[in-house]
């Protein structure tokens, strides 16, 4: 077998497809010389609001900053804690923690990589606040269960959609169903910029000021400050090719689930792989195509590599487990579904333009490692 070099994303290929197009609105922005919320900032956020189906979208310079800033809008803080998954980027948990609030890890449901609802109610305490369900892998988490804890207990739900653009619940997008919601615009996201960019996303029109004011340092006028924020804007540039390539997500979305689809129909009868799961009305944008190869993972992924064929562990290790959390006290056993799914999961390559030719690679070259393992 010849040996082809297969990128887990090649972001290459979607860039020199859209070359024109880029270097048209880049060439505008650079003649305007308005790089710092500017009208394409402006423009996107009206853009993506209407894409997705809310109010109020607020731009940001990071995934990282909209989880930070969502919290921080609904006043949360030192004293409070916050449910979320610890099956996740350190991302989710860190913006709990900057605020000097406590991240309350709950195990996950292994179908979905999502959080157990059921875990989710059990973790409620008088010092709940929110909960933070993650659409992992672009597999939307169960919002109706989710939300329905919430409201009996009167709390916030942020969504973390850095993985989730464009992906449904009954034909609702993810992102609209709670308080607020997170997404990341991260290069290799879905939707991508080229560098760092975030956004908030809610139907309230006080949290979206809220946002607005604190990522330009606290002031909603130039020059006055009405608390202590910090430089979190859009740049003008990042706008610009997000609104380019904004036109193309739906289309990108269709060519992953194309993708998606094949790898399920060829993997279906394969011995030790499981597959992903979408649920019924749900509609997954496989962010990741994420496979669990029980026993035999990490072997599998060092055959994948030796015939060029790139793979992510997403995530090796469980937030409850990681150094910066052992102050929680946690231990290994806490949460059995998220360890054994750090154990097993394996991302493949999948993007919208992976060829046929290279998704036929890939799944002999699965095939040819499980077939190897039952004959062993």
């Amino acid at each position: 077998m010849t040996v082809r070099e297969i990128p887990i994303l090649d972001l290459r290929a979607q860039h020199r497809a859209l070359e024109r197009e880029l270097s048209s609105a880049i060439g505008e922005v650079l003649a305007g010389s308005h790089f710092i919320l500017g009208p394409n900032v402006a423009a996107f956020e009206t853009e993506i609001a209407e894409y997705l189906g809310a109010h109020y979208a607020v731009g940001l310079n990071s995934g990282t900053d909209a989880l930070h800033l969502a919290l921080r809008a609904l006043g949360i803080g030192p004293g409070d804690e916050v449910i979320t998954s610890t099956f996740s980027f350190i991302a989710t948990a860190e913006a709990v923690s900057i605020l000097g609030a406590t991240p309350v890890f709950v195990d996950i449901d292994p179908r979905t990589y999502a959080l157990d609802p059921r875990l989710v109610e059990e973790a409620v305490t008088p010092r709940t606040r929110a909960i933070i369900p993650v659409h992992l892998y672009g597999t939307p988490a169960p919002m109706a269960d989710i939300l329905s804890i919430a409201r009996r207990h009167g709390l916030a739900v942020v969504e973390d959609c850095a993985q989730s653009i464009g992906a449904t619940i009954g034909g609702t997008m993810t992102g609209t169903f709670g308080t607020i919601s997170a997404f990341s615009f991260f290069p290799s996201k879905n939707l991508g910029a080229c560098g760092d960019a975030g956004m908030i996303l809610t139907d309230r029109e006080d949290l979206a000021e809220r946002v607005r004011a604190l990522r330009a340092h606290g002031g909603r006028k130039k020059y006055f400050h009405e608390e202590v924020g910090l430089n979190s804007r859009m740049d003008e540039i990042q706008a610009a090719i997000l609104r380019v390539k904004l036109r193309h997500l739906e289309e990108w979305t269709r060519g992953r689930r194309r993708v998606a689809e094949r790898y399920s129909s060829e993997f279906a009868n394969v011995a030790g792989v499981d597959l992903p799961r979408e649920e019924p009305g749900c509609r997954n944008v496989y962010h990741q195509y994420t496979i669990r190869v029980s026993g035999e993972r990490d072997a599998l992924q060092r055959v994948l590599r030796e015939r060029g064929i790139s793979t992510m562990v997403y995530y090796p290790l469980p937030l409850h487990l990681q150094p910066a959390y052992a102050g929680l006290g946690h231990k290994r056993g806490d949460m059995p579904n998220a360890e054994a799914a750090a154990e097993t999961v394996l991302s493949l390559p999948i993007s919208p333009d992976l060829s046929e030719e290279d998704q036929q690679y890939v799944i002999e070259s699965v095939r040819d490692f499980t077939t190897a393992l039952s004959a062993a």
